[in-house]
């Protein structure tokens, strides 16, 4: 029997193919979707063979806790979880909505093993961390990426941009770490998005990455 499904399987993948259809969709009515990264078109999509399999980065169930604990489903309070299809409508806008950024917040040599996903920022997470980098690092990023203003000693962050994090997955505190960190500078809630499943998810679903140039 289980001849017969892996051969009616393959069949119907030699019938998508032929008529250039994927048989591995993002959703029902979504087969791939462009983004922008550095300046070029990424397409999007799902690895269309159906037999794939999750990087070995990815396969551990069980790494140590401390630090690797499972992450909260609501991190704090305003900050909305969003999933793998919400992240997409985030890409999609990237290139004609400057008031979206999406951040990858991993460290050490992570995005360069894995990649990183299409029109993500590289911005490890000690760059906003008080006991990595000084004030004034962590005050350009606001200023220059992330498009808050200063009136003297208090932030304005009436114009700053829609941050979309993510790290490695629900068992990595690095993206969180920062989102915290926001929340106390005053970052708006409602602008901050968590993509809580993050590579790890994405890796798991067969989606696109990009290669990483080393910070």
């Amino acid at each position: 029997m289980r001849a017969v499904l892996r051969a009616l399987l393959w069949l119907t993948i030699v019938a998508a193919n032929t008529t250039g259809a994927s048989p591995v969709n993002i959703r029902q009515d979504m087969a791939k979707a462009l983004v922008q990264h550095a300046g070029r078109t990424v397409v999007v999509e799902r690895n269309p063979d159906p037999e794939g399999m999750i990087d070995p980065d990815y396969m551990m169930t069980s790494r140590p806790c401390p630090p690797y604990c499972i992450q909260p489903m609501q991190l704090a309070a305003g900050v909305e979880t969003i999933g793998e299809l919400e992240v997409i409508a985030y890409l999609q806008r990237l290139g004609k909505d400057s008031t979206i950024l999406v951040i990858d917040s991993r460290d050490g040599d992570w995005p360069q093993r894995s990649g990183v996903i299409p029109g993500a920022v590289l911005l490890p997470w000690q760059n906003l961390h008080p006991a990595h980098a000084s004030a004034d690092n962590i005050a350009d990023v606001l200023l220059f990426q992330f498009g808050a203003s200063r009136q003297s000693r208090l932030w304005n962050f009436e114009n700053a941009k829609t941050l979309v994090m993510y790290c490695n997955g629900p068992w990595c505190g690095q993206s969180p770490t920062n989102i915290k960190q926001l929340l106390a500078l005053g970052y708006p809630a409602h602008k901050i998005k968590w993509y809580r499943g993050g590579m790890q998810a994405w890796k798991a679903l067969g989606l696109t990455t990009v290669a990483s140039e080393k910070k």
